[in-house]
């Protein structure tokens, strides 16, 4: 029996890869958990207009910045558990998308790999260049599974296509990268 790495794991099932998003998809979060972050100075700043003759002392400043930083770290978890706790399996048998949105919210999607027929993966414009993300296109005999925001897109295109390949389920030359797809694209054009 193989070691479960995840709860929806069969017993004869072996995980080969596991990868997320980058962490970007958090930025949201984390202009809220900043916002988050400002309760504190202000209350202060505030305190100190309206009562100018009582200024806090520094105990208290430091109390209530520490209520502000608590605030912010509860803002901002909501954005970190959605992105640690979604997650991408590759398998010897499928690949398991896992998503998990809030506290209540956890979807999960089953692709066998013998329907999976080719991986692309495309970095487009200068933010996913600087930062290193992108998405990675799954072609499946029922669809398309396009997942945005992948971390190092190329690397995981690579080593999605070798463990794919190497348990027989894609045949060479049948997965391309945005950079190679349009260089064939050309080739046939001119043939």
């Amino acid at each position: 029996m193989a070691h479960k790495y995840f709860e929806d794991q069969l017993d004869d099932e072996e995980m080969l890869l596991l990868f997320r998003k980058h962490p970007v998809v958090m930025r949201k979060g984390l202009i809220i958990a900043a916002l988050g972050l400002l309760i504190g100075p202000l209350y202060v700043t505030l305190i100190s207009f309206i009562r100018p003759d009582s200024t806090p002392t520094m105990g208290r400043f430091i109390v209530i910045l520490l209520a502000g930083l608590l605030v912010s770290l509860l803002l901002f978890f909501p954005s970190w558990m959605s992105w640690f706790f979604s997650v991408y399996l590759l398998t010897d048998k499928r690949l398991i998308q896992i998503k998990q949105k809030g506290f209540f919210d956890r979807s999960l999607v089953d692709i066998g790999n013998n329907q999976i027929s080719m991986v692309n993966y495309q970095v487009k414009g200068l933010q996913e260049t600087l930062l290193g993300f992108g998405t990675i296109n799954i072609q499946t005999y029922v669809g398309e599974l396009v997942i945005k925001d992948v971390a190092h897109p190329m690397k995981i295109h690579k080593e999605l296509t070798a463990l794919l390949r190497e348990n027989g389920y894609l045949q060479s030359g049948q997965v391309y990268g945005t950079e190679q797809s349009s260089a064939d694209t050309e080739e046939s054009e001119e043939g």
